[in-house]
């Protein structure tokens, strides 16, 4: 049976049966994604882990005489780079994609939860993100030759920020036009690699940008990967690991609304 077919099968009525033909459902659109995307999955692994490196090494570049604090940063602030721009970048442009060829409408034909497009999406995006993770921190290592302290919870934490990246790439990609989900996507780029504290101290930044940040999700997730890498340089609040808690939530919400919406 082909992965279209099983999608294709009648609806259960009671609530077990729902719930497994929603995890089963799910399954099968993550293997119908990896099918439909297997000639550019790989070249998007090697874009993002690209960019993880650059960040590392790029950044060394313009500060020039790189000291133990500035190293760690850098190391340090590489994985989150990645994991956010895999999220509000790579995720909006396929969504963008999948809206301009049909494919978003004519999977929500299909008997499935909303919520389970959501959820294989996300997963395969997640996914696409850790080689980057992984061989970022490892340069950062390398070429600055400094030592990590890996937590027991950078693992979720990692997760959890791509989960929270992924879900509002795919909320705003979901309820605006393409065009504008692209301009936004480009421009959030910029923002986030120039003018927001993931690869340097909040300190540089100004005041108001500063104040910025305490409600955006992005310096918390840069807290909580640091903390989580480098205990022994960083620390991580409770208020940052709840900022992330509720974008995540009110991300995954929006983007199962604008399905539902849709459909």
């Amino acid at each position: 049976m082909s992965t279209i077919t099983a999608l294709q099968t009648p609806k259960h009525t009671s609530s077990a049966g729902r719930a497994m033909q929603g995890l089963r459902g799910t399954l099968l659109l993550i293997q119908w994604q990896v099918r439909r995307q297997a000639q550019f999955l790989p070249l998007m692994a090697v874009v993002q882990t690209a960019l993880a490196v650059s960040t590392v090494l790029g950044y060394g570049l313009l500060i020039g005489d790189v000291d133990q604090e500035a190293a760690l940063f850098l190391a340090t602030g590489a994985p989150t780079i990645t994991l956010i721009v895999i999220g509000l970048v790579m995720t909006p442009q396929a969504m963008v994609q999948a809206r301009t060829e049909g494919s978003a409408d004519w999977l929500r034909t299909l008997p499935l939860p909303r919520g389970a497009f959501l959820a294989a999406d996300l997963t395969v995006w997640t996914a696409l993100a850790l080689p980057g993770l992984v061989l970022g921190t490892i340069v950062g290592a390398l070429r600055y030759d400094i030592t990590y302290q890996p937590a027991a919870w950078v693992l979720p934490i990692a997760i959890l920020i791509s989960l929270t990246a992924a879900s509002i790439g795919y909320a705003f990609a979901a309820l605006l036009p393409p065009v504008i989900t692209q301009l936004v996507s480009q421009m959030l780029v910029f923002l986030l690699l120039l003018f927001s504290p993931v690869s340097f101290p909040a300190a540089n930044l100004p005041e108001w940008l500063r104040a910025a940040h305490e409600v955006l999700p992005i310096e918390p997730m840069a807290n909580l990967m640091r903390a989580g890498l480098a205990g022994q340089a960083f620390e991580a609040s409770g208020r940052d690991l709840f900022t992330v808690l509720a974008w995540c939530v009110a991300a995954v919400a929006a983007a199962v609304f604008a399905l539902r919406r849709r459909g």
